[in-house]
């Protein structure tokens, strides 16, 4: 328990730790769903060429 303690620091420490992990998890889930909606308009736009065509 003196490991994760870490010295009296270990709530700013783990909560650091924790709070780095869900910006990563959010950045990541966001990045994924923009790229999805810009291939979706990539997607509509290449259609529109081909229809005019």
């Amino acid at each position: 328990m003196d490991g994760l303690a870490m010295g009296g620091y270990g709530a700013y420490v783990w909560s650091c730790y924790g709070l780095t992990f869900v910006i990563v998890v959010f950045l990541n889930w966001r990045g994924r769903l923009r790229q999805k909606r810009v291939y979706r308009e990539i997607e509509v736009r290449l259609k529109a060429l081909e229809d005019r065509e």
